[in-house]
């Protein structure tokens, strides 16, 4: 085995314990919640689009507000924490990462939708143009 290939299988290794990590800790965050559970207790939560602005203004779940991914540290002290946190983006990655950050901030009671923004089916608003 060459120098190369030892480096090689160290860093697949290595890659492979930090995606086990992350998913524990997404795991741990947030529990992800199908599109009708979502649906049947959005009215008593707060809806959290964790998209860019341009995403959210072409398109967005009614009722939400859009608290970006990158913003998310800054303006948290924005949503309550006696409230449950419903969290979405397109697909969920972006969902899960906020969770995390969340979770660190003392935040509970923090779901993602299962299949995000991309497959949501309910009512939506769009922006004027």
């Amino acid at each position: 085995m060459t120098i190369f290939t030892i480096i090689l299988w160290i860093g697949l290794l290595a890659w492979g314990v930090w995606e086990l990590v992350q998913y524990f800790r997404r795991k741990n965050a947030a529990e992800v919640v199908t599109k009708e559970v979502f649906k049947e207790n959005m009215r008593r939560a707060q809806i959290v689009d964790v998209r860019g602005k341009d995403e959210f203004d072409a398109g967005h779940i009614l009722g939400a507000r859009n608290v970006p991914y990158m913003q998310m540290k800054q303006r948290a002290n924005e949503l309550r924490k006696d409230q449950p946190i419903y969290l979405y983006d397109e697909k969920k990655m972006m969902s899960a990462r906020a969770a995390i950050m969340l979770k660190k901030q003392g935040y509970s009671n923090l779901y993602i939708l299962k299949g995000g923004y991309a497959d949501w089916d309910g009512k939506i608003k769009r922006k004027k143009a």
